[in-house]
């Protein structure tokens, strides 16, 4: 059993190692896309706009990646070094491609792409002096695997009084320009049929519409890879389109409508399209694969790193989510002070090892779907329903183990009874696995940082700080068995055992409540029904169980038949979970809330106010600790209300690539996430363990809550 459960660890590892050491082994980024910085005219002007064309053309059979990038992947961008006074507005972005990938939808471009850039040029910039404009474009460029890649551009150009258009650019500009969207040449309605949208572009008098496609700005906004039906009339064009998660309104659908009309591609820009701040040499964004990161980050290595995740593994023993499981493995210590001191240090290594394989095989899978293009970061297998229903039902049958309604051995649930020598020794290792899956919804101090580092960084390096984090989380019980004196100061096994035991009960039954309210959030009433109809199936198989013990041959025989056959009736309840998610609820907004978009934030910023940032997930218990204990406080919201704030709350209970993307901006990969914008600057990233004081002088209102 054991070697069996090490086999799938390291199978599900295996893809992350061979993907990301082989795809950069198969093939480089650079090879893959040859970019280059051009601009428009030969020379700058004082005062005058002149635009830059970030120019990519990839080889046959490669794609990089449109503004919202679709079900996977990233879009360009370019982390941009300009000289004093100099600054580029928003990119003009061609219209994209539809690409299918397996069951997936991206919008991107194959074989070449110019982005154009407006360029402002200083009032007080010198005639005679030459500027260099330079940067670092980042992308992903993808086939049936994802490379990301950056390129070091630069550009030197002349101020001069005048300017004659650059010789051998125009048509190139002249391409770019033809590729962007128009306006729309009639009047765009959206409604809502039942569970669709249904976009109309009135203009009578359409000739031959051959293909349309609509690419929403925001992303989760669509059901992308789902049908759009197009329908051609007198009055115009229906297209009927899928909302995705993020539950699109009629009135909030914008995005970019491409026809194929008399054989002609042509495209329509529908709704206000985000329009983020401009970038001077003051604001320099940071590009996605060097990471705006907390000042504790900027200086972090990999030993650091590793540092930082084993204070971080530590302090999770701490957290709610993992301490009911230590206590009741500490337990288990207990009944096995009388034993010889080599066999308490292998029930330690054992439960270690289960610590060690869960975390690299969670890092493996992680690492092999991020090559792959996939949105997703630390904590993302409880974006599952089914994850998060298993995990309540394995932990309701301990709960139901503890409480003394069935004796399911201590293989199950790590305490060692009556099992043989081997078999104790499994147990230790499963309670380390177990160990690990509930301790993944929490974020402890020091542990995010970490993380972040780690998932930019090659295959080794990020292993070897997950391993850091597992250690941390092993080390006190390990700390306990390796030292026999430490043992001996444990009390001495007794009746008081049994009533801890049944006590230790209550926090897991704890844990299983918090994991409904988590699939709550996920599914809908009948994805919830079913999780609480397997929740029942999974005491029925208890109680078949327990009953069969001494029934004799027949009645025992009889009720394990019954107790596997509710069991498998469970599974099957937790197989359709998935299907009811997209009526998926997220996070509730309090008053003077704003869901998070990246379009939102953009427009906030743009107009100068100060934003507070609150990436958050209903299984992330740091994240509901923050929100109820400090966010919620009466100085907290006074102050914001005060300083006229705008709180943006990101729900990452369910995947949001926008989340994902902006927490990969800062360096990390899982919430909590704080972050406050104060004008046009960069964001200043908050601990993720928050008080009143820390978010009051964020938001500079901290005089002004001591005054109320």
């Amino acid at each position: 059993m054991l070697r069996l459960f090490l086999a799938l660890l390291l199978t599900l590892a295996a893809p992350g190692l061979a993907g990301a050491q082989g795809a950069m082994t198969a093939a480089k980024a650079k090879d893959l896309v040859r970019a280059s910085l051009v601009a428009e005219s030969e020379a700058l002007v004082p005062g005058r706009t002149v635009t830059l064309g970030l120019h990519m053309a990839m080889k046959p059979g490669w794609h990089v990646y449109w503004r919202n990038p679709g079900d996977s992947g990233l879009p360009p961008e370019m982390g941009w070094r300009l000289p004093a006074g100099y600054s580029v507005g928003p990119v003009q972005w061609p219209v994209p491609e539809r690409i299918p990938v397996q069951t997936l939808m991206n919008f991107g471009y194959e074989g070449a792409v110019t982005l154009l850039v407006p360029l402002k040029v200083p009032e007080d910039a010198r005639i005679g002096e030459t500027a260099r404009l330079s940067g670092t474009l980042s992308y992903l460029v993808c086939e049936e695997i994802c490379i990301p890649g950056s390129s070091e551009l630069s550009l030197d150009l002349p101020v001069a009084a005048s300017a004659e258009p650059a010789s051998g650019q125009a048509a190139l500009f002249a391409r770019a320009r033809a590729a962007l969207p128009e306006a729309a040449p009639g009047p765009v309605r959206t409604a809502r049929e039942g569970d669709r949208l249904v976009l109309h572009l009135d203009r009578p008098g359409l000739a031959d519409v051959t293909g349309a496609a609509f690419f929403p700005y925001a992303e989760g906004a669509l059901e992308n890879a789902a049908p759009q039906d197009l329908a051609v009339d007198a009055g115009g064009l229906r297209l009927t389109l899928t909302p995705g998660e993020a539950k699109a309104t009629p009135d909030a659908l914008a995005g970019v409508l491409a026809l194929t009309e008399d054989g002609v591609r042509k495209a329509y820009a529908l709704g206000p399209e985000p329009v983020p701040a401009p970038t001077t040499a003051a604001a320099v964004p940071t590009a996605p694969d060097a990471p705006a990161a907390a000042p504790e980050d900027e200086s972090l290595t990999l030993w650091s790193a590793a540092g930082l995740a084993l204070i971080g593994g530590l302090l999770l023993n701490l957290m709610p989510c993992v301490f009911p499981v230590l206590s009741i493995k500490v337990l288990s210590l207990v009944r096995q002070a009388g034993e010889s001191a080599s066999r308490v240090r292998l029930h330690g290594l054992a439960y270690t090892l289960g610590v060690l394989a869960s975390f690299l095989g969670l890092a493996g899978l992680l690492i092999a779907l991020k090559a792959g293009g996939a949105g997703i970061g630390w904590g993302f297998q409880l974006q599952s329903p089914v994850v998060v229903a298993l995990l309540a039902y394995g932990l309701f049958a301990m709960g139901l183990s503890l409480s003394g309604a069935v004796h399911l051995g201590g293989g199950i649930v790590g305490l060692g009874d009556g099992l043989t020598r081997r078999a104790g020794y499994q147990g230790s290792f499963f309670t380390g696995v177990l160990a690990t899956l509930v301790a993944t919804p929490c974020t402890a101090p020091f542990m995010g940082a970490a993380v972040g580092f780690a998932l930019t960084q090659s295959t080794p390096a990020a292993l070897t700080v997950f391993a850091s984090l597992g250690l941390g989380l092993a080390l006190p019980f390990l700390g306990l068995t390796l030292f026999p004196q430490a043992v001996r100061l444990l009390p001495r096994p007794g009746a008081w055992m049994d009533v801890l035991k049944g006590a230790l009960a209550f926090p897991v039954y704890a844990t299983v409540a918090w994991l409904v309210w988590v699939l709550a959030q996920q599914v809908g009433p009948n994805g919830l029904l079913a999780g609480l109809t397997g929740l029942v199936l999974v005491a029925l198989a208890a109680w078949a169980w327990e009953r069969a013990r001494g029934a004799g041959r027949l009645g025992t025989g009889l009720g394990r038949v019954a107790a596997v056959a509710a069991l498998v009736a469970a599974l099957g309840l937790v197989a359709l979970l998935d299907g009811d998610r997209a009526a998926a609820r997220g996070t509730a907004l309090a008053q003077g809330e704003e869901a998070f978009t990246q379009a939102r934030l953009d427009a906030l910023r743009s107009e100068g106010r100060t934003v507070f940032v609150d990436m958050t997930a209903a299984w992330c218990i740091t994240c509901q600790v923050n929100e109820r204990t400090v966010l919620a406080r009466d100085g907290v919201q006074a102050a914001f209300r005060a300083g006229n704030v705008a709180f943006l709350k990101g729900d990452w209970t369910n995947q949001n690539p926008e989340i994902t993307r902006l927490l990969e901006r800062y360096g990390r990969s899982g919430v909590p996430l704080y972050l406050v914008y104060r004008g046009r600057g960069e964001a200043q990233v908050l601990p993720q363990i928050l008080t009143e004081g820390i978010v009051l002088a964020a938001i500079g209102q901290k005089d002004v809550a001591a005054a109320q």
